[in-house]
């Protein structure tokens, strides 16, 4: 299956770079991304992943995560911000965000995050795929 992809949704070019450097030094694929149809056009690729978007230089709404977890089930979403609350996605926060990571981020709240959310127990994954799923 190789190793999990995070996209990095970013519309600033070289906070979206840092970030990406901090994950692939944990050993993470990145794909750094600049806009929403980005994100939109990558994932249709692989349907695989997981979704960090920074909410403070992009302009995402409810509609926008509640049609995207519609499309990708499977694919969690974490957040940035340097704000602790936005009313605007209430819905989303509380129904589809799975983390919101307040700036600057805390390089191990982050990789502590995506361990929690987007990885099965390493164990658990290496006897499902030597054994197949009905022996788990």
């Amino acid at each position: 299956m190789g190793r999990l992809i995070i996209f990095v949704v970013d519309a600033d070019k070289e906070q979206c770079r840092k970030l990406c450097s901090l994950l692939e030094q944990e050993n993470y694929e990145t794909v750094g991304l600049h806009s929403l149809p980005d994100l939109e056009e990558a994932i249709r690729k692989t349907s695989r992943g997981a979704v960090i978007l920074d909410l403070d230089s992009l302009t995402v709404d409810n509609r926008f995560i509640k049609e995207f977890k519609r499309q990708y089930p499977s694919v969690p979403i974490m957040a940035l911000s340097s704000s602790s609350y936005h009313p605007e996605l209430e819905q989303s926060m509380s129904d589809y965000i799975c983390a919101c990571f307040k700036k600057p981020p805390d390089p191990d709240e982050i990789i502590y995050g995506i361990k929690g959310f987007c990885q099965t127990d390493p164990i658990q994954e290496k006897h499902l795929t030597e054994e197949g799923p009905e022996h788990a």
